[in-house]
């Protein structure tokens, strides 16, 4: 067996779930503490943000040309 028909087999072996698990400790350090049941708290939903302003009074009054 050479040393590229070598370098394909080991590439074609997944990682297991603890070697997945060790790698992403490795790149993204210790996950923070989970949050107890009683320390959450509920969703409050908003209005959704508006990406124009409200029609003005009178829009020739505002019509502001440079």
């Amino acid at each position: 067996m050479t040393g590229e028909q070598r370098e394909v087999l080991m590439a074609e072996q997944p990682f297991t779930d603890d070697e997945y698990a060790f790698l992403r400790q490795i790149r993204f350090g210790e996950l923070p503490p989970a949050v107890r049941p009683e320390d959450r708290v509920a969703l409050t939903e908003t209005d959704p943000g508006r990406d124009r302003p409200e029609e003005a009074e009178d829009p020739v009054r505002w019509n502001v040309q440079g």
